[in-house]
């Protein structure tokens, strides 16, 4: 049973919805220890003064902010509790933009937002009006004595918290020399339709169950078979081929041509051999075109069997 994290308000006017916050992410990471090759005991770290070499006890170690090399600014603990942002329990809501205005690249870890006791109707109010008006709501908040700036939004009838970085947090891409030659790059038209008759091929619906982390199974295999007792024989893997791309439509169209097998190797493809042999023949723009329109009623068949057993279910 999860347990909830926060405990406290939302509030945006002169209103005020009790709520508990939960973890909407478990992260799922295979971790290990550090062992010992020679004893197979757990390698212990300590923490040693890097002047003497000798192991400092806990109540000698304070915080320090580096200038540069060797050079610190010691800070007490008493110092920062003062500067800690005051717990008032409360996600002040600021104002309210629209999803689309906020850049993905801001969001940063997800939590459920549940109503606290006897606060049922006015969460499910403010979560209808939220998403009726298709608005998300910023607001900021305390928690383990950090300020958060956050951004709560409505998704079928609750409510979700994202928080957020801050614009200072975020890496101005003008920082990257690599991407200052994109701007100058010039595409054509047909390479641009040949590109969009791909993303066309590789389009389908959103299924997040279809993704899985196969390294982390994979890994969790090899410790189930290796604590069976079983022998692992490594094998050299092959050495990719140095290949260049001196073609882009060249690679384009063969890939084009893959995916458009790949769909009918696949049980869902819903297009007819025919009309793969007549698209060969058509134009880059008509083709794309045409394309865009297939992928699309593909999609709808597709995403027609995934709908009905979610209402099953």
């Amino acid at each position: 049973m999860p347990r909830a994290i926060w405990n406290g308000s939302i509030s945006f006017g002169l209103v005020n919805i009790p709520i508990k916050l939960y973890n909407a992410v478990s992260r799922k990471n295979v971790s290990f220890h550090q062992i010992d090759a020679n004893t197979g005991a757990r390698i212990k770290m300590q923490r040693v003064s890097s002047k003497t070499g000798e192991e400092v006890p806990f109540e000698q170690i304070v915080k320090g902010y580096e200038l540069s090399p060797d050079r610190y600014v010691l800070v007490e603990p008493q110092e920062l509790d003062a500067l800690d942002p005051e717990s008032s329990h409360s996600i002040d809501i600021e104002e309210f933009v629209d999803l689309a205005e906020i850049d993905p690249i801001f969001f940063d870890a997800a939590y459920y937002v549940a109503p606290g006791k006897a606060a049922e109707k006015p969460y499910a109010l403010l979560a209808k009006a939220m998403e009726e008006q298709g608005k998300v709501a910023l607001a900021r908040f305390v928690m383990r004595t950090k300020q958060y700036l956050a951004a709560v939004r409505a998704k079928e009838g609750m409510l979700l918290l994202s928080t957020m970085v801050y614009p200072d947090e975020v890496v101005p891409p003008e920082q990257l020399p690599e991407l200052e030659s994109v701007d100058s790059v010039k595409v054509n038209d047909k390479e641009v339709a040949m590109a969009a008759q791909l993303i066309d091929s590789l389009s389908a619906d959103f299924e997040p169950e279809r993704f899985k982390d196969t390294y982390r199974e994979q890994v969790l295999d090899l410790i189930e078979r290796k604590a069976a007792g079983e022998e692992i024989v490594i094998e050299d893997a092959p050495a990719p081929d140095a290949t260049s791309v001196v073609d882009l439509m060249a690679a384009l169209e063969a890939s084009v041509a893959e995916a458009r097998e790949a769909r009918k190797r696949h049980p869902t493809a819903v297009a007819a051999d025919g009309e793969d042999e007549d698209d060969e023949d058509e134009s880059p723009k008509a083709s794309a075109s045409s394309s865009s329109s297939k992928a699309k009623k593909a999609t709808k068949k597709r995403a027609a069997p995934a709908k009905r057993a979610k209402k099953s279910a």
